[in-house]
């Protein structure tokens, strides 16, 4: 019963390393030199390359790019494995979302955004929802990236119109639209946070049907919104360096308004290898 990590990069390494003492592994990664170099870090770890990307695994973990986690989870079911996607884009989340009758039929779980904005945000406006009668409103912002294909598409959710949910309706906003003051856990402190195409609002209203308004917001200065029509012009660092999340959920408890703020800080990689793993986790052992 293996756990196999499609991509190797920031976040995946992070979700093998935390796997590593828990269950046998499978990386793959279309770039052979670094999935020999996260195998050669874990090798006293149960683990083992997997040219074959997952095929024999219980549970595929998707840590790859934000782009075709729908084609390569339907993959995964149809060889009879659970999935977990990290994936942050919109499109991802609606194609994954799409195979709910094949996963149902197969009797598999598909988890959508098990990272760390979506997905522990997700978790946190649970939580917070527990503490409530009602639940009318939920705002979540983030700041700060993992790897290189999470900055990227970080750059290109920028320019790229978001939905917020209003009343039952789906409302486009332009994206770099919409600023507002996020305050986040020291040491990040304060950021102007914006609209972007992020995947958040569509899966929370999944969740809260009953809520009224539900919002999500990148933080970015005014050259990344600038920039951010523009490819782009150098190559990001290979891990973000620190970020952190914030959820505000807004409801009524016995018959009063009540404001629920969440906030973590982390490292953004690390913290959603550390979601990703423990998702996979409870689908192996069949607790989910």
């Amino acid at each position: 019963m293996a756990i196999a990590v499609i991509g190797l990069g920031a976040t995946g390494s992070h979700v093998a390393r935390q796997l590593r003492p828990s269950a046998e592994l499978l990386l793959h990664d279309t770039d052979t030199d670094r999935a020999r170099r996260v195998f050669e870090a874990l090798e006293d770890a149960d683990c083992r390359l997997d040219e074959r990307a997952g095929v024999s695994a219980a549970v595929v973990v998707l840590a790859t790019p934000a782009g075709h986690h729908g084609q390569a989870a339907e993959a995964a079911l149809e060889s009879g494995a659970h999935v977990v996607s990290i994936s942050d884009r919109p499109e991802d989340a609606s194609d994954l979302l799409a195979l709910d009758g094949l996963a149902r039929r197969r009797q598999r779980t598909v988890v959508v955004g098990a990272g760390f904005a979506p997905g522990l945000t997700c978790l946190l406006a649970k939580h917070a929802a527990g503490l409530v009668d009602v639940v009318d409103s939920i705002a979540v912002a983030k700041i700060g990236t993992g790897g290189p294909a999470c900055a990227r598409q970080h750059h290109r959710a920028l320019k790229r119109a978001g939905k917020d949910w209003i009343d039952g309706t789906w409302l486009l906003r332009r994206g770099g639209s919409g600023r507002d003051l996020a305050w986040f856990p020291e040491p990040i402190g304060a950021a102007d946070c914006y609209r972007a195409a992020l995947p958040s609002p569509m899966l929370l209203q999944r969740a809260f049907p009953q809520a009224r308004r539900i919002s999500a917001r990148v933080a970015a200065t005014r050259r990344d919104r600038f920039t951010s029509r523009l490819p782009m012009l150098r190559s990001p660092h290979a891990d973000g360096g620190p970020g952190a999340v914030r959820v505000e959920l807004r409801g009524q408890r016995d018959g009063a308004v009540e404001t629920v703020v969440y906030g973590v800080m982390d490292h953004p990689s690390v913290a959603a290898g550390a979601v990703a793993a423990e998702t996979a986790l409870e689908l192996l052992s069949g607790s989910a």
